[in-house]
């Protein structure tokens, strides 16, 4: 939750800094804020004044850590609870379930292993 706020701080506090600094719209300084965090990088929208490009190298060095460690977390939740669905699993079949895809033993004397 903290670095969820972190992240929309960050991303506010950008699309305040471009729309005083650059003079954009606000859906045009929020929408700069994003990709810049994001390294998409359209192109579309580029600071012109000096304060502008200082301040958009200072948001990304800023940025760009936060906004990486939010998008690992969302994967590593994401493996938790793969992780919990396959113990549920697991236990909901119990120990006893034939698995699904019984080998015979390599040394078994059936059909298929005298003709190849």
């Amino acid at each position: 939750m903290t670095l969820a706020l972190t992240l929309a701080a960050i991303i506010a506090a950008g699309t305040v800094f471009f729309r005083l600094v650059e003079g954009w719209s606000w859906l045009d300084s929020y929408f700069f804020s994003v990709v810049t965090l994001s390294t998409v990088g359209y192109g579309e929208l580029v600071p012109q004044t000096p304060a502008g490009k200082i301040g958009t190298t200072v948001y990304i060095l800023l940025g760009l850590g936060v906004f990486a460690v939010a998008i690992q977390q969302f994967g590593v939740f994401a493996m938790r609870k793969r992780e919990e669905h396959t113990e549920w699993l697991i236990a909901r079949l119990g120990d006893d379930a034939e698995p699904a895809n019984r080998d015979d033993s390599p040394d078994s004397d059936d059909e298929v292993s005298r003709n190849p």
